[in-house]
């Protein structure tokens, strides 16, 4: 199949991969290894990730084709993380954000910064397989700009995991849909073994008037389509428009994550459109509001 898909809060997860990755190496994992009783070096371990870094890779995704439709494709998507100048770089959909707050050596950190990112949904008509909703028009690609808010708890059921909190806020700037989104998450992320790690993630999108009504109202009548193919006019509002789960794996080909190289990346999830997003006949009637999600990547950290 083919398309260019918006990217939902599902596929945000295929794009934190490296950063999980890089989470793992930040902790003494040697300790992990159960035939290993020796005592850990004084002073925090050196890693690739300490300083200046950056994770670069790619991942195949196979995920619905807009928001709500039932129809799937392949689609390959860019990872790009690292720090600079103490200024981490985080990956988002379409887009990134930045976190001028440097973690600490222990305890709670912090992270704040920048939003930017693109919305697609829609936007290459041409691509979308359902000529019943491609004859409702192309829409525009949404920027994004905003806010993005974090903490991270450490060593919660072991002396390697944590359990993270973050907050996502745009605002398009294009003139597109013209509202806000609010993307609020909590991950739990702990390695299995030196070289793998794992993080669970539950995540939800909220959307202002604008932007429900942009992406899920239908007009009640459409001269480019037959009348016994017209769909139901319906007038969206705003809400939650998603909840979703995701399980991701992570494994370091030379079997040792602290000193960067090649990973391997694994994604699987599922979100649940909510309230309008689900009634929309977009949704309801040309599509489901069960959205599936799998990916597979590979990154290079240096």
């Amino acid at each position: 199949m083919k398309g260019k898909t918006r990217e939902s809060p599902m596929k945000y997860a295929v794009f934190v991969a490296a950063g999980l990755l890089a989470g793992t190496a930040a902790t003494p994992l040697a300790a992990q290894d159960a035939d290993v009783n020796v005592s850990p070096p004084a002073g925090p371990p050196t890693t690739a990730f300490d300083g200046d870094y950056l994770s670069v890779g790619v991942g195949v995704a196979y995920n619905a084709s807009y928001s709500g439709s039932d129809d799937y494709q392949l689609s390959v998507l860019p990872i790009v993380q690292g720090s600079l100048g103490g200024v981490a770089i985080n990956p988002r959909p379409a887009g990134i954000a930045l976190d001028f707050i440097p973690d600490p050596d222990e305890g709670i950190a912090f992270s704040a910064g920048p939003l930017l990112r693109m919305n697609r949904d829609r936007a290459d008509i041409d691509d979308i397989d359902d000529d019943i909703v491609a004859a409702y028009g192309e829409l525009e690609t949404a920027i994004e700009v905003g806010a993005s808010l974090g903490v991270k708890l450490p060593k919660l059921l072991n002396p390697f995991d944590s359990l993270s909190f973050n907050v996502d806020a745009g605002w398009d700037v294009n003139g597109a849909h013209g509202g806000m989104t609010v993307s609020p998450s909590v991950t739990y992320f702990t390695p299995l073994s030196r070289a793998m790690a794992a993080s669970l993630s539950v995540s939800t999108n909220w959307v202002d008037d604008d932007f429900a009504d942009y992406y899920y109202s239908v007009p009640a009548t459409n001269p480019a389509l037959p009348a016994a193919d017209v769909l139901p006019g319906f007038q969206a509002e705003g809400g939650f428009e998603s909840v979703g789960v995701n399980l991701l794996l992570a494994y370091d080909l030379n079997g040792d994550v602290t000193d960067g190289g090649l990973s391997l990346i694994g994604l699987g999830g599922y979100s649940k459109l909510l309230g309008d997003a689900a009634d929309t006949p977009f949704t309801s009637i040309r599509g489901s509001s069960n959205q599936y999600f799998v990916a597979l990547g590979i990154g290079y950290t240096f």
